[in-house]
């Protein structure tokens, strides 16, 4: 009995719909409304980016104080630093829980302000400087 009045259920919400001039009304205003809300929550998504974006700007405004020459993993979490303050370099053994003075050096160990002293960027360098033709064969 009742698969039977299902369909005709179905037939006069259709109709009542199709009749109601209001309807094609309510479906834009709910449409409207739903639009509205989803521009409200991007626009909140996007101020809070911003605000993020600015604030981490806050925090950090001195970043040429301290300088990470070289940082060597040890273990799984343990790590050796070796940071520069103030031209004196200072090497650090670095723990989950600590982070400890290995040594102070008096003059710098490592050239933090060429930081391309390696053997391979001393080569990616001069491979730069060079011509990127190929050689003709003749």
């Amino acid at each position: 009995m009742l698969l039977t009045t299902m369909p005709a259920v179905a037939e006069e919400t259709a109709k009542t719909i199709k009749s109601s001039p209001g309807s094609t009304a309510d479906t834009l205003g709910t449409l409207l409304s739903l639009g509205a809300g989803l521009l409200a929550v991007i626009a909140v998504i996007y101020g809070c980016a911003w605000i993020i974006r600015r604030m981490n700007g806050m925090t950090g405004m001195n970043n040429n104080a301290i300088k990470v020459v070289s940082v060597m993993a040890i273990g799984a979490r343990e790590r050796i630093a070796l940071i520069e303050v103030g031209g004196q370099q200072i090497l650090l053994g670095v723990t989950p829980s600590a982070i400890r003075t290995l040594q102070v050096f008096e003059e710098p160990v490592v050239d933090a302000s060429n930081p391309n002293s390696g053997d391979f960027a001393r080569r990616l360098q001069s491979m730069i400087g060079k011509s990127w033709t190929a050689p003709n064969k003749e």
